[in-house]
């Protein structure tokens, strides 16, 4: 199989968050790849790895940082293909705000698209509804999955209507 998307990590202790997007991924059927980049410590690795993404049939990158978070606008800076940062709540961060500023704040003709903090599947179905544009099986499990979504809420409210309090009106 050849990887749509690449989830890039700073630090392999990002991937108890990071795993959440890999499960959707499997879930949607989607092939993609795993490593571990620093913008700080492996800088030539990541820019050969952004360079050479598009060319290996890499459609979207996810990439997951925190603290300083370079490393989704290092990769943004080296590519044309979308990029979607996941700014990590480290522990030794500022409540996360620091990854998720060095995010967001890219300079013009760099954009990192940024979900929430540890986000990660998030960031896994914003790159399905990405692929989803040109591949109808990708577009078709995710309508499937978008429709699960809703049935949640009904089934929820169903459980809800079961819940008996005094001066419950509904």
């Amino acid at each position: 199989m050849t990887p749509l998307v690449s989830i890039i990590m700073g630090s392999t202790s990002d991937m108890p968050i990071m795993e959440a997007a890999a499960k959707f991924f499997d879930e949607m059927e989607i092939p993609f790849e795993i490593n571990a980049l620093s913008a700080h410590r492996t800088p030539k690795h990541v820019e050969k790895f952004a360079t050479e993404a598009k060319d290996r049939g890499i459609k979207v990158i996810i990439a997951a940082a925190g603290m300083a978070a370079h490393l989704p606008g290092v990769i943004a800076a080296s590519t044309t293909l979308p990029v979607i940062g996941v700014p990590i709540k480290a522990s030794v961060s500022i409540e996360g705000l620091d990854a998720m500023l060095s995010i967001i704040q890219m300079p013009t003709g760099i954009p990192v698209a940024t979900v929430g903090l540890n986000a990660a599947q998030n960031a896994a179905i914003l790159a399905t509804q990405i692929l989803a544009l040109s591949n109808e099986q990708i577009s078709h499990r995710l309508g499937n999955y978008k429709a699960s979504l809703a049935q949640k809420i009904v089934k929820a409210n169903e459980e809800l209507a079961k819940i008996n309090f005094k001066f419950k009106t509904n």
